[in-house]
């Protein structure tokens, strides 16, 4: 026969160990699950050539005014604009225009002639029309996006069509008078 003190004592083990199987199986749950969800998550990372492309120096040495080119951030186009004077003219003119997102023209430029604006309509991530010497440039002379009909004017801002926001300036700065760093 045993005695009391000893089933309490087996009964005391049994729950211990129990206890400790329930945390090591749900341990081991939370490490197998971690291990298979990390290539997904590690998956949304920038790849290295996007990483790569992080910071991009551009000389403007030699870009006449009223040309457009289009260079490539992180994945994105970027689209600068020499723009001339009758452009930056214009895109003073309308800052009192009633506009989707209102933006004066000089808080868009550092330098009036020089416009630098990421080349993505902010209504559903398409590539504007606008940089070719024969595409539309829509109803302001600035970028046209045809899948919805969205016009921005020579400031980058959008005037009419589905967009909400003005095409977004990337993070840049002139180190020299002909030398851009975007990024």
């Amino acid at each position: 026969m045993m005695s009391h003190a000893s089933t309490r004592q087996q009964t005391q083990e049994s729950e211990t160990r129990r206890d400790f199987l329930f945390f090591a199986t749900g341990g081991a749950a939370i490490v197998a699950t971690g291990a298979a969800v990390w290539p997904l998550i590690n998956s949304m990372n920038p790849s290295a050539d996007v990483s790569a492309l992080a910071v991009v120096d551009i000389d403007l040495e030699g870009i006449e005014a009223g040309s457009r080119i289009t260079l490539k951030w992180k994945g994105k186009p970027v689209f600068i604009d020499h723009r001339t004077e009758e452009r930056i003219a214009q895109a003073r003119a309308d800052d009192n225009a009633p506009m989707i997102d209102p933006e004066p023209d000089a808080e868009r430029v550092q330098r009036p002639e020089w416009l630098v604006v990421v080349g993505v309509c902010t209504h559903l991530g398409c590539i504007p029309l606008g940089q070719g010497g024969s595409d539309s440039t829509g109803n302001w002379n600035g970028w046209f996006c045809p899948c919805h009909g969205s016009h921005y004017d020579t400031s980058g801002r959008i005037r009419k069509g589905p967009a909400p926001r003005n095409l977004e300036m990337p993070p840049y700065e002139f180190v020299t008078g002909t030398l851009v760093k975007i990024g």
